[in-house]
């Protein structure tokens, strides 16, 4: 999907003007049309520095619309975020053709965001409808914003706008097979390199836990495979990095069957290969000084008659036993032979992203999303990261001491409990056994769907970690 265009003129054009001002007790000398919005404001009962929060629009004399929203930069990005969402899409429910956003005495890190906004909002998601919501156009900036381009900016809109679109995508349009096809063509797009590792193949690599979860599928696990994709900088990284993404493209819950509320948007559950796939996209775009292989476990979780069941004991790539308790639980298996695959390069890191535990969401509803880090260290650059993009995260733990709860007397290691208890913690505890000393984020995405929209994107989708790992990765690049 393409973005809007982004041009530079010294004065405003459009229909649709946001204009930004810096927070304060009174709207700034300089706002046009400042006894207006005086009036306006204390018509609607608001004081000025609540602008801050709850931006207000009005149709101006001159028949343009226009937001006002102060900026403040002492209050959190996440904060600052959400006010120019609200902001924006006060403009945007117009499907206007052409925004400008005027900046009055705010910074560029203020004018970056509202362009970053713009751009993620701009954008309607794929539907099927006769009659499309209208796209924006183009945005009209009085200069340009964070140095001497727009490609930061612009990178990241992209790469969160294809995240969201891929999630979208109903799963008759994105099976295991059609993702695979995108794939191949982003990769020679983006001179990416690829490798592909089928069902037949990895059967006979012994990748029994990820073939488990694939053989439900008619033929071949129905295009189950998966995808590295590895990109590399120009001048060569000191450091490589294994980006992650469990990849189900659609989950019934196999024979412990789904009820119908809760098999309603599975399709989704391909999200966190999304997010890994985005980054890797974003990263190589920004030309970030760090060699990324990203690994995709693609497949479907169906039932049928060759379908896994509860009490199979399969052995996964690193010759680990483990014993099927609920087939519902099928994003760790196909993560565990995906994280040992990667693994076998030894990484510096690896990062994993998965749609994977419903106790996460219990746990933390559907405004952050859950890490889990092999180290303190680790876990620190992790809610560092969300603190910079906006995009929250909350750090779990991962005691020795819940594993047990684990413990099988048939296998190596049971899959998951019947009871749930601690699911988030014990999926964690599950997978650490496939990274051998690998240093290893998790992040757990209760954040990936939000009602409403969430920080500066306004869909129901919300892409998130890709800006957080896009973010993680800047810092960890620089750390020695």
């Amino acid at each position: 999907m393409p973005l809007p265009k982004v041009t530079v003129s010294p004065s405003p054009k459009g229909d649709h003007l946001l204009y930004l001002v810096p927070a304060g007790k009174a709207l700034p000398a300089d706002l046009p049309g400042r006894d207006f919005w005086q009036r306006l404001v204390k018509r609607k009962d608001v004081k000025p520095d609540e602008l801050a929060k709850s931006p207000v629009a009005a149709d101006l004399a001159d028949g343009r619309r226009a937001t006002l929203v102060m900026i403040d930069p002492a209050k959190p990005r996440f904060e600052r975020l959400t006010a120019l969402r609200k902001a924006t899409m006060l403009l945007l429910e117009e499907t206007p053709k052409t925004l400008d956003i005027v900046p009055l005495g705010v910074d560029d890190d203020a004018l970056a965001d509202a362009l970053y906004v713009a751009l993620v909002n701009g954008v309607p998601l794929p539907q099927q409808k006769k009659k499309m919501p209208t796209a924006l156009k183009e945005i009209t900036l009085p200069c340009r914003p964070a140095g001497a381009d727009f490609s930061k900016v612009q990178a990241l809109a992209r790469a969160n706008l294809l995240a969201r679109e891929l999630t979208a995508l109903p799963p008759n349009q994105l099976d295991p097979l059609h993702y695979r096809q995108r794939l191949s063509a982003l990769a020679k797009e983006n001179g990416w390199g690829i490798e592909e590792y089928d069902f037949r193949k990895l059967k006979k690599m012994g990748a029994g836990a990820f073939c488990a979860v694939a053989q439900g599928s008619d033929g071949d696990g129905g295009g189950a495979a998966i995808v590295h994709l590895s990109w590399r900088p120009k001048k060569k990284a000191a450091k490589t990095l294994a980006l992650v993404g469990k990849g189900i493209c659609f989950d019934t819950g196999g024979h412990n069957l789904k009820p119908a509320k809760y098999m309603a948007g599975m399709h989704e559950d391909m999200n966190g290969s999304a997010v890994a796939l985005s980054i890797l996209a974003a990263a190589a775009e920004l030309h970030l000084p760090v060699a990324i292989d990203c690994w995709l476990a693609i497949a479907k979780n169906h039932i049928s008659p060759t379908a896994y069941a509860q009490g199979d004991i399969v052995k996964a790539l690193d010759g680990t036993t483990i014993e099927v308790v609920h087939t519902d639980a099928e994003g760790r298996m196909v993560l565990a032979d995906t994280l040992a695959l990667a693994a076998q390069q030894k990484p510096a890191l690896m990062i994993d992203f998965a749609t994977l535990t419903g106790s996460m969401l219990s746990a933390l509803g559907q405004r952050y999303s859950g890490v889990f880090a092999s180290d303190d260290a680790l876990a620190t650059q992790a809610v560092a990261a969300g603190k910079a993009s906006g995009e929250r995260v909350c750090v779990f733990p991962q005691d020795a001491d819940y594993e047990p709860a684990l413990d099988s007397k048939v296998a190596d290691i049971k899959q998951c409990t019947l009871e749930g208890d601690a699911d988030h913690i014990l999926a964690t505890r599950f997978l650490g056994r496939f990274i051998g000393k690998t240093p290893w984020i998790h992040m757990d995405l209760s954040a990936c769907s939000c009602s409403g929209g969430l920080g500066a994107v306004a869909t129901d989708l919300t892409g998130f970690g890709v800006n957080w790992g896009v973010a993680l990765l800047r810092s960890w690049a620089e750390t020695p």
